[in-house]
């Protein structure tokens, strides 16, 4: 499973403890017990083998290398450890060339757990399980049984499953379609996707406790949702972090729309806010609208925006949910 011989674990160790020292000093992990479960918490064991991406070369096409911990060159051997400890995401799992899953970048894994603000005794539910790094941090963090992870893929949650219980953690892993969430365990205090979304699922909402708080991707950001009651029905509302962040989209929910339009400026194409607005205003606005409303409103950073999402209704905003710039997401209208 990706463990290491004895005469690994003082490198593993250091490595660790190194890439704490780089989130810390690049602003994450501000609350010691996260601090502490990213320094305890061995990466490596869940990351047993990952892909690199090899670039193309003229008569060559790109692709992935495999590299994984039981490899018998021991220089691949310390690549694949040295890789298991970099910031960065890691390509856990790849199928006709194509990305199907993947372990965050742990420096905005760090950014998402505090952003999260859990509480002693909190129930979380986390959509994607991933590689069950980030359920073991949450595991570390609240106990197992506080925990819960949903994947649609079988060998996702076996491999998960089986990652976990190699480094000491048994939260409740459930095979299913995370958009529709994991109605058995509610209700929950937090949910944490680790995939991009198009839009908030409702079913979500019915399985939060008030005051409950949802951090999602959508477009290219995280959103934080606070659900509330307000005597007609459940609601769940909130801005998106500065952070910019990447993931893989959430099978079943709809593809990413395309980010390069024609007809609109090469440079505002290729600035990374704009292209955030992109995402966020397709099917709902005209691109060359979504880049009068960038110009005009000075390049709005990410945490200008927002979603409100109601019982069947949910939509965007900059700045005010109750307008002027207000548009739908998904299939909803702003009501």
């Amino acid at each position: 499973m990706g463990t290491l011989p004895q005469r690994y674990t003082e490198p593993a160790d250091e490595a660790r403890r190194a890439l704490v020292r780089a989130i810390v000093a690049d602003g994450g992990l501000r609350d010691p017990a996260w601090r502490l479960a990213f320094e305890e918490v061995p990466r490596h064991l869940f990351v047993p083998y990952y892909y690199v991406p090899v670039p193309a070369r003229p008569g060559r096409p790109g692709g992935w290398e495999r590299l994984w911990g039981e490899d018998p060159d021991p220089v691949r051997r310390e690549r694949w450890l040295r890789g298991a400890y970099t910031d960065g995401p890691l390509a856990t799992r790849v199928r006709d060339g194509a990305l199907l899953s993947s372990s965050s970048q742990p420096s905005l894994m760090a950014r998402m757990l505090d952003a999260l603000e859990v509480r002693y005794g909190d129930r979380v539910l986390e959509i994607g399980a991933g590689s069950g790094y980030h359920a073991a941090l949450l595991c570390h963090r609240l106990g197992d049984a506080r925990v819960t992870t949903v994947d649609l893929d079988p060998e996702i949650t076996e491999s998960a499953r089986a990652h976990l219980a190699a480094a000491g953690y048994r939260p409740a892993v459930v095979t299913g379609d995370g958009t529709r969430g994991v109605p058995g365990r509610a209700p929950f205090d937090r949910i944490v996707a680790t995939c991009t979304l198009p839009v908030i699922p409702h079913d979500w909402l019915a399985q939060c406790r008030p005051d409950a708080r949802i951090i999602a991707p959508v477009s290219t950001g995280l959103v934080v949702l606070r659900v509330r009651d307000d005597g007609r029905g459940r609601f769940a509302e909130g801005r998106f972090l500065r952070t910019p962040a990447y993931f893989v989209p959430l099978r079943g929910a709809g593809g990413n729309p395309a980010l390069r339009p024609r007809g609109l400026p090469g440079r505002a194409v290729e600035n990374e806010l704009f292209r955030f607005l992109l995402a966020l205003t397709a099917g709902s606005l005209d691109p060359h609208e979504a880049l009068s409303l960038w110009q005009r409103e000075r390049r709005p950073r990410r945490d200008r925006f927002g979603i409100t999402v109601g019982e069947r209704l949910q939509w965007a905003w900059l700045d005010d949910p109750g307008g002027p710039y207000v548009w739908p997401l998904g299939d909803a209208v702003p009501g």
